[in-house]
């Protein structure tokens, strides 16, 4: 039976302010963070396993709203959002939230957990390794069945593994669209609202059916968690982002990388292999 004990308060809030400053410290979304250390304090916490990855994947996309938000508010103070793109960027994105949130409904939680293992080790591999030559910057506006292309395959991503899906969107805007690096992170961010909105709200609704959910959760998404993470994810990541100016960040990604592996590897084995 779940429980949240004062210490389990007290945990969520401290997984929060990490998830936070690793994000803001290395510049990458949070949720590749907070899904690994939700499926250890889920079951900490007492959620029953067969709930725990869904309810996991639906929490961490809630919690992206808030931080995506924040986010986009900064990116388009300095410009690096156009909103004409980010519509069909958004067009793209719903549809792919909902079609990626749908098809995890349908896996079981092992699965997923092995799946999200597998992307790890190809994010942490594409941290490392991964140094495309730019395209030149286009001039002109990209069409809408491109910018919605792109919306899609970051949509879906997003909802599938209950992560921002910015690895996805910000790459394919650069090279593909030949999008400037500065207005693809900003036109990502926007995107990341709404995809995570939607993968959240299809999260919910896959899960409103089931008897075995803890305190405080609508389907698959626990709003207790969501507002003790939420508000110490935002306050640490900009904390993360002043220290990561005076660090040497290749170290850190590279140390980040390694440890991305050794999770994944663990997810790997514990879904699939034990």
């Amino acid at each position: 039976m779940a429980t949240f004990s004062l210490l389990t308060v007290l945990l969520f809030a401290l997984l929060g302010s990490l998830a936070g400053f690793v994000a803001g410290l290395l510049g990458i979304g949070g949720g590749i963070i907070l899904v690994p250390l939700f499926l250890w304090a889920f079951a900490t916490a007492g959620f029953d396993p067969q709930i725990i990855v869904h309810s996991a994947f639906g929490t961490s996309l809630a919690i992206i709203v808030f931080t995506a938000t924040s986010s986009t508010f900064g990116h388009r103070k300095r410009g690096n959002v156009d909103w004409h793109q980010v519509g069909y960027l958004a067009i793209g994105g719903i549809i792919g939230a909902l079609l990626g949130a749908w098809w995890a409904s349908l896996l079981s939680g092992d699965w997923l957990k092995g799946l999200f293992g597998v992307m790890q080790i190809l994010v942490a591999l594409k941290m490392v390794a991964f140094h495309p030559r730019m395209p030149p910057e286009r001039q002109d506006t990209p069409g809408s069945s491109a910018l919605m292309a792109v919306g899609l395959g970051g949509g879906l991503f997003s909802a599938f593994f209950g992560v921002g899906g910015g690895v996805v969107a910000v790459p394919l805007m650069v090279l593909s669209l030949s999008l400037p690096i500065h207005l693809a992170v900003g036109n990502s961010s926007a995107l990341i609202v709404v995809s995570s909105l939607c993968g959240a709200a299809a999260y919910i609704y896959h899960g409103l059916s089931l008897t075995n959910l803890p305190p405080f959760s609508l389907g698959h998404v626990n709003f207790l968690v969501m507002l003790l993470v939420a508000p110490f994810t935002m306050l640490l990541a900009r904390l993360g982002v002043r220290i990561a100016s005076r660090t040497s960040h290749d170290k850190l990604v590279k140390i980040f990388a390694l440890l991305l592996v050794l999770v994944g590897l663990r997810m790997i084995y514990r879904a699939w292999l034990s």
